[in-house]
């Protein structure tokens, strides 16, 4: 299957690093990257960008494996790029087996004390609770990155920002386009990457049969300096973490809220009574010190597949129409990999000669 033409729907993390990977990979094609906003400016622009060697299931670490490949990587060759390395510890009553299944390599911590500090004060360890201590965790200014990726793709992909895409009609000849500009083109393929954006009209009943569900997403800013030394704590067993944002100077809170079936639309990026609340009586059975000082935050929302595997799938019969996301609030933790994934669906079995970046990850099945 030759290059052709191929928009990319979605300007975030996961779109931009599609794009990335087609015009590596064939750079004889032509790539369209669409977006209704500023590129980076939906889920990416509000995500922690906390990334961490763990997987609940064999794909996810195999995912979580090649994306930390392809970030370190990266920061290697542009050691300006907004990536932090920070250390990490897991506090979980789960035995080594059961950490081990999930997190890559986890050291116990036999002589852990009673507290640990963060954010100067102390972090209660539980009765039962052991701690463990993860390697190779870094966190990101995922907006900034995004502009930073697409800044670099410009040369070599038309950026469309701004504009809508209102229908999307694949054939067994290409994908009809229409855009809110009045603008119609036809793309031979296309790689839809709309975050938590799933009902929009133009691609609501391609998608639905994928079964994915918009969430939620809360995290909390706490008021107490963070910088480069400090250390991020993942409340294994409650699904949240403290994470220190050196780069901002403060600390963030995430837990898991249980908002479901929202609508990106509808869902504001102010901070409502019963998110504060429901926070703070998480953080307060590790911190009661730092619950009070949780006093702004951020809100977003994602969309979660049913296998809480992330969901790389053709959606229509000739293969003209990949899906890339569902990522589970993993956007970019799984980014690359899920790039890399969408990149093959999109051209099975075609390699490009063209193709010497020695920077292009290989196959991950």
């Amino acid at each position: 299957m030759a290059p052709g033409t191929v928009a990319v729907i979605g300007g975030g993390v996961i779109g931009s690093l599609v794009a990335r990977q087609i015009v590596h990979e064939h750079p004889s094609g032509t790539v369209l990257l669409l977006d209704r906003d500023a590129v980076g400016s939906g889920a990416s622009r509000r995500s922690a960008g906390l990334h961490f060697p763990r997987g609940a299931s064999e794909r996810v670490r195999r995912m979580s494996a090649y994306s930390q490949e392809f970030y370190e990587q990266l920061k290697a060759d542009r050691p300006a790029s907004p990536i932090y390395p920070v250390g990490m510890s897991v506090l979980s009553q789960g035995s080594w087996d059961d950490l081990a299944g999930i997190y890559h390599e986890p050291v116990r911590r036999d002589d852990a004390p009673a507290a640990l500090d963060a954010c100067g004060a102390e972090v209660r360890v539980p009765p039962q609770t052991s701690v463990w201590d993860v390697r190779r965790a870094h966190y990101a200014d995922v907006h900034r990155l995004v502009q930073t990726l697409v800044t670099g793709l410009r040369p070599r992909v038309g950026v469309r920002e701004g504009v809508r895409v209102t229908a999307l009609e694949p054939d067994g000849r290409g994908v009809a386009l229409a855009l809110g500009t009045g603008e119609r083109l036809t793309v031979d393929r296309a790689v839809l990457a709309p975050g938590p954006w799933l009902g929009a009209p133009a691609w609501a009943d391609l998608v639905a049969p994928l079964g994915a569900r918009i969430k939620k997403i809360v995290a909390l800013h706490i008021d107490r300096p963070a910088d480069e030394a400090d250390r991020a704590l993942v409340f294994h067993d409650e699904d949240a973490f403290l994470l220190p944002l050196a780069y901002r100077g403060h600390w963030l809170f995430s837990y898991t809220c249980q908002d479901w079936d929202v609508d990106p639309d509808q869902v504001g990026a102010d901070l409502a009574e019963a998110d504060v609340e429901r926070a703070r009586e998480c953080l307060s059975r590790y911190a009661p010190a730092l619950a009070l000082r949780c006093t702004s935050g951020r809100v977003f929302c994602d969309a979660y597949s049913p296998s809480r595997e992330p969901i790389v799938r053709a959606l229509d019969p000739d293969g003209r129409v990949v899906f890339a996301g569902a990522a589970n609030g993993s956007g970019y933790r799984l980014a690359p990999a899920i790039a890399a994934e969408a990149v093959q669906l999109l051209y099975p079995g075609v390699k490009d000669p063209s193709v010497k970046d020695p920077s292009v990850k290989g196959s991950l099945r």
